[in-house]
């Protein structure tokens, strides 16, 4: 079939329009893939040092692990700060789940100026704190209890004072890691980032009960770190 002069126009109009509107979300995927290498990057370095790595047990014992990157803290009087990054989830069968993305926001006020940026971890030692962050959003010290976590591998738990804490939270600065205190930080499900990486409609649910395939490898391989480090 030969192509008039008017059809051809009207076919390579609407080629453009399919590409321009492909275009926004395979840059926006590849944003979130992008992501889960940095956060593998700051799981895989928070083990290289034994003095001061997170307890093996804890994170034996781990309901779910979110690492988020480069933590942005900023402030002149009035401060706040911002990251975005992956939980992910021990299903029943004991296998991690596929990550989800989320973001860390928080705001304070006092005397300060100058900007920061810190990697953070965060350990849910229970299923409450994992359901509620899944559910919306989550603040942390109000919905459950937070606690800088130990450090060294060998760190007991059995006589932590703050071993009822539901998250054990940890903070990169000056490249060490070091248990945290940042009560007061709320974490949200980041709808869209999920919805680029598993598919419209995708809920969060979903993704941690094991119910989403065609996974970027970037992505596989945060699961797989933290299936890794959370052996038990």
């Amino acid at each position: 079939m030969k192509m008039t002069a008017i059809t051809l126009p009207l076919t390579y109009g609407l080629l453009a329009m399919l590409l321009a509107a492909a275009w926004p979300s395979a840059a926006h995927a590849s944003r979130e893939s992008e992501l889960a290498e940095k956060a593998a990057t700051v799981l895989r370095d928070s083990m290289d040092t034994p003095d001061r790595r997170i307890p093996d047990s804890l994170l034996q014992d781990a309901e779910a692990i979110a690492v988020i990157p480069h933590v942005v803290k900023a402030g002149f009087v009035f401060g706040g700060r911002h990251g975005r990054g992956l939980m992910s989830v021990r299903m029943r069968d004991g296998v991690w789940s596929n990550p989800i993305f989320i973001s860390l926001t928080g705001g304070s006020i006092g005397f300060q100026a100058g900007v920061e940026s810190t990697d953070v971890i965060l350990v849910f030692r229970t299923r409450r704190g994992v359901d509620s962050v899944v559910n919306g959003k989550f603040t942390l010290g109000a919905d459950a209890s937070v606690a800088a976590g130990p450090v060294g591998r060998t760190a007991s738990m059995s006589t932590d004072h703050t071993l009822e804490a539901e998250i054990y939270s940890y903070s990169r600065a000056r490249g060490l890691f070091a248990g945290v205190a940042i009560d007061g930080a709320v974490l949200r499900v980041r709808e869209r980032s999920n919805e680029r990486v598993y598919g419209r409609g995708v809920t969060p649910r979903r993704v941690i009960e094991g119910g989403t395939r065609g996974t970027p490898r970037e992505v596989v391989v945060f699961r797989d770190l933290i299936e890794e480090t959370a052996a038990r």
